[in-house]
């Protein structure tokens, strides 16, 4: 398992490449640990389980709507 530092530079990362699948609609490669992974749109799900995952190792919230404060 990677430490901490490793974790929080792949999350930056990684939120990094959804953000910019979601407003470009273009593929984005993402490498860690000598691989590279291409994420697209038809993909965008696979890429935010994986950010999900990466949260849930630093220990940090998911980051859905259910972790989001409420605001009236």
């Amino acid at each position: 398992m990677a430490d901490n530092e490793t974790l929080t530079k792949r999350l930056a990362e990684a939120e990094e490449a959804l953000h910019q699948v979601r407003i470009g609609g273009q593929a984005v490669v993402v490498g860690y640990d000598g691989h590279r992974t291409e994420y697209s749109p038809a993909n965008a799900a696979e890429l935010h389980r994986y950010i999900t995952s990466l949260r849930r190792q630093l220990g940090l919230p998911s980051g859905g709507l259910a972790s989001r404060p409420v605001r009236f």
